[in-house]
């Protein structure tokens, strides 16, 4: 099953609320409609501008790494370690036997 876009599906769905309200020949329905084209098409205008802003800012934000775990965080590595072994050690010891 693929994902649809949403600001794509948003678009699509603009445009075809705006098709029905040409085909329409009641006043209210094609006024509503065209309403319904215009909410679609803002919605699309806001997704888009938060991707944006999300993008912009989620490049900033994040710290780029360089080195081994150990270099950058010691004690966090440590643990990292510590945990693996214990987790090594209750397989082996549980499951081994």
């Amino acid at each position: 099953m693929t994902m649809v876009k949403e600001v794509k599906f948003f678009r699509r769905q603009a445009e075809k609320a705006e098709r029905m309200a040409r085909a329409t020949s009641d006043e209210e329905s094609a006024q509503s409609l065209s309403n319904l084209a215009q909410a679609y098409r803002s919605q699309a205008d806001a997704l888009k501008q938060s991707k944006k802003l999300k993008k912009k800012l989620g490049n900033k934000t994040k710290p780029k790494a360089k080195g081994k775990m150990s270099e950058r965080h010691p004690v966090d590595a440590r643990i990292a370690r510590r945990y693996s072994d214990r987790r090594c050690a209750i397989f082996h010891t549980h499951f081994l036997q």
